[in-house]
């Protein structure tokens, strides 16, 4: 590993803690492999920036800060609601 770290917001933690505990396990598997490899499916249009990895019929999308060595975890969701669900919380961010 190079020095990267995971930032995960308090809403996502909470939604991972209500997973069952395999697919739980999966997803921190999965985002352990976002931090050692973070160059998964880059996203377009209005998520153009982000990046998507798969687990099963789940997606983390996350963000590479590249000057912090950062890697944050905007969302984690099915993948039939999270592109919306991310757009929103982008939105509310601002």
């Amino acid at each position: 590993m190079s020095g990267r770290r995971l930032k995960i917001s308090a809403e996502t933690a909470d939604f991972i803690r209500t997973l069952h505990p395999e697919l739980k396990r999966k997803v921190k598997a999965s985002m352990q492999a976002v931090l050692e490899e973070p160059r998964a499916g880059a996203l377009k249009d209005k998520l153009e920036g982000l990046r998507s990895f798969r687990v099963g019929k789940l997606r983390i999308v996350y963000n590479i800060t590249r000057n912090k060595g950062i890697i944050e975890i905007v969302a984690v969701g099915p993948r039939k609601t999270i592109y919306e669900e991310t757009l929103r919380l982008l939105k509310r961010e601002k």
